[in-house]
């Protein structure tokens, strides 16, 4: 028995490894321009195949880096919705897409990768999907979409999905730029991750209320268009 807790042990810690390694290369070099035996030498593994036989594939191998965070995210997460419950400000519920991620990238301490790592995945389309369909399935986050619906009625769908993918891209992004500026030693705009969260929250709080303009028909061209053609 104590044999096989202790590989048990020895499998978990590899795997672990090989995750952090992972990340930080992602982050560094993109998807594309890593390969899963870079990973494994990086990660001390004598074994080419070592992320082949942990976790299949490199699609494996990214899915496992995003679920190795949303957990904690998720815990975060689920408290602050459970402490706006019922409230029926917009703002209330951006905090709550927002600052459960930064809180965590601040819990990992500088230097993390998490932040990069998942700008690059996002810009990636063989790894868009991936990392867009495990944030999907977190209970507290799909809550914190249909609050943010009820909070907004009258947002047209088609407006509330343009809205989406700009917030996505904003947090991403701009998280992204807060941790590499950190991990550079660079000034940043804000001076902690709980700030970072809070100037995000007030832009896209700003985002989701700003006005719609309803879809005009093509101007008319000009009378010197007409005569350049």
């Amino acid at each position: 028995m104590s044999g096989r807790v202790a590989r048990s042990e020895r499998v978990a810690a590899t795997r672990e490894t090989i995750l952090s390694a992972a990340e930080r290369l992602f982050a560094e070099h993109g998807m594309a321009g890593v390969s899963n035996r870079q990973i494994g030498q990086e990660a001390g593994q004598g074994n080419n195949t070592a992320v082949t036989y942990h976790f299949g594939s490199k699609e494996g191998l990214v899915r496992a880096i995003v679920r190795r965070r949303t957990g904690p995210v998720e815990d975060v997460r689920r408290r602050m919705v459970a402490r706006v419950d019922g409230s029926s400000e917009v703002r209330d519920w951006v905090a709550c897409m927002v600052e459960p991620l930064a809180q965590h990238l601040d819990d990992l301490g500088t230097p993390s990768w998490y932040g990069r790592f998942s700008a690059q995945a996002l810009a990636d389309p063989a790894f868009r999907g991936i990392v867009s369909r495990e944030a999907m399935e977190s209970p507290s986050l799909v809550r914190t979409g249909e609050e943010l619906r009820r909070c907004l009625p009258d947002l047209p769908a088609p407006v509330r999905r343009e809205r989406q993918d700009m917030a996505r891209h904003l947090i991403v992004h701009t998280f992204a730029e807060h941790e590499r500026a950190l991990a550079e030693g660079e000034p940043t705009p804000r001076g902690s991750w709980h700030e970072a969260a809070t100037g995000l929250t007030d832009a896209l709080t700003g985002l989701w209320l700003a006005p719609v303009t309803a879809p005009s028909a093509r101007p008319e061209p000009s009378a010197a268009g007409d005569r350049a053609r």
